[in-house]
């Protein structure tokens, strides 16, 4: 027994941290058709969890070493004969070669995991091609969304979820239940006209991050030349110095802070939106526009984008010193201090400035830190929603706070300085502090009692058009009089 315990399931390269188990008595056979790296993943995993396999080959001798010693590797009309639950693990415009097995696999489960090259969006589906090959079996589509690695290292390394669908109850439970014993937790999506959806899964790339990214990119484009005209451009065509030296660094550095501020912004401007929106219609069961879902549903990508770029311009700044143009800038003006015989350079205001200037940042980037923590599922699971509501909107709104007090002790005194305004165009934090000051004064219009009382009203179901009349059974009223109330 020692001795069966001591051999790895996987020979060769790969995972070694799979432990057979012996089958139980009525443990179903479990077939798997196709010994590509899915199936080898697949048949490791399965008999990790107690199952018998068997795996269909059209050259067993060729693929008998890829697999764990405890399953059986044989032809495919063999482990078609044997098993009572088939794994269909070949690729789609393959399934053709399979109809030969169609009277060893009658009135079997088969598990459809193939995916799309690209996203099908007319149907029908892989999996409903296969069912109309095999109208003799019950079909049904899975495990397509797990990776062979995942299948490999089990379901703590990776995502525990697994979509199921079919048109048979019967076969579908026997699935789930073998998804649970391998450590996955199956999700029931009906019938199999659901399997075009889940067959698009795995080929749609980052669809909610799509708009923020852009979003992103082009407010960063914006900023960036227009920090690049201010600052670059307008001494080179005024006074022929030439500074294109700041475009690497010291641009960017003013880009990344401008564009993290308006994206903070962005995540909480659609929820001013909402609410005001609901306090024009008077009601909470008016649709919003849609152009507003799709904002709302994308308010975590807008702030991790945002935390980001802070993160960002927090390494960028702390790299300034360390160039050569900053080291050679102190040397010319202390050795211009010591020329013009300046004995102390101090300036209390400066100093100050600075001081607050650094503090705020630190506090806002502290808090745009918590915030992308708990927006991660594992962190937001161990909290209720109180919780998460408390760190999300409150210390949220703080931590916009925060970040606009830091931009306006940056521009501290700028924006009365004739000199600042280059080409004639303001300074950049003026136009990025416009869209922050809008939202936080959304906010603090929606602290006023008479605001936020009717706000609070709406959202628990009352009506401005609609008054429904309540009137007590004679059981219940005390006094013959009608209770009449708004909802």
């Amino acid at each position: 027994m020692s001795d069966d315990m001591s051999r790895p399931l996987i020979r060769g390269g790969g995972s070694r941290h799979l432990e057979a188990s012996m089958s139980e008595p009525g443990t179903p056979v479990i077939g798997i058709l196709g010994t590509g790296d899915f199936s080898r993943s697949l048949a490791g995993r399965l008999v990790a969890s107690g199952y018998q396999v068997v795996v269909g080959s059209r050259t067993p001798k060729r693929s008998v070493a890829l697999f764990p010693e405890e399953a059986e590797v044989t032809s495919q009309m063999e482990a078609a004969n044997q098993a009572d639950l088939v794994f269909v693990a070949v690729f789609p415009e393959h399934h053709s070669t399979l109809v030969e097995l169609k009277p060893a696999l009658a009135g079997k489960t088969l598990v459809d995991v193939s995916n799309s090259l690209q996203i099908n969006r007319d149907g029908p589906s892989n999996a409903e091609k296969l069912s109309n090959l095999f109208p003799e079996s019950y079909v049904v589509k899975g495990f397509n969304t797990i990776s062979a690695w995942t299948l490999q290292t089990g379901p703590r390394d990776g995502s525990r979820q697994v979509f199921l669908c079919s048109d048979s109850h019967k076969a579908k439970s026997s699935v789930m239940q073998l998804c649970r014993r391998m450590g996955f937790v199956p999700v029931d999506m009906g019938l199999l006209s659901s399997s075009l959806e889940i067959e698009n899964l795995p080929l749609y790339l980052f669809p909610s991050w799509r708009i923020p990214i852009l979003c992103t990119l082009s407010l960063f484009i914006f900023f960036y030349l227009y920090n690049f005209t201010r600052d670059v451009l307008q001494p080179y065509i005024t006074a022929g110095q030439s500074v294109f030296y700041k475009m690497p660094i010291e641009t960017v550095n003013v880009t990344l802070p401008s564009v993290a501020l308006v994206m903070l912004a962005l995540v909480y401007l659609p929820g001013l939106c909402a609410a005001f929106l609901q306090l024009w219609w008077g009601t909470k069961y008016s649709r919003f526009p849609d152009w507003l879902d799709r904002w709302l549903t994308r308010r975590k990508q807008f702030g991790l984008c945002s935390f980001l770029c802070a993160v960002l311009h927090a390494i960028y700044s702390l790299s300034l010193p360390m160039r050569k143009s900053a080291r050679y800038k102190l040397i010319n003006v202390a050795l211009k201090q010591v020329k013009e015989g300046v004995e102390d350079s101090w300036v209390d205001e400066e100093v100050w400035r600075m001081e607050l200037y650094l503090s705020v940042g630190i506090m806002a980037l502290g808090l745009l830190s918590l915030l992308a923590v708990t927006s991660l599922p594992s962190v937001a699971n161990t909290v209720n929603w109180r919780e998460f509501t408390f760190i999300q909107s409150t210390l949220g709104y703080c931590a916009l706070s925060m970040a606009t007090l830091h931009t306006l002790l940056f521009g501290w005194n700028r924006a009365f300085v004739p000199a600042q305004y280059r080409f004639h165009l303001p300074p950049t934090f003026m136009l990025v502090l416009i869209l922050p000051l809008v939202v936080l004064l959304g906010r603090l219009a929606l602290f006023v009692p008479c605001v936020s009382r009717r706000l609070r009203q709406i959202r628990r179901g009352w009506e401005k058009s609609q008054h429904v009349r309540f009137t007590r059974t004679d059981g219940d009223c005390h006094n013959g009089l009608e209770d009449v109330s708004n909802v």
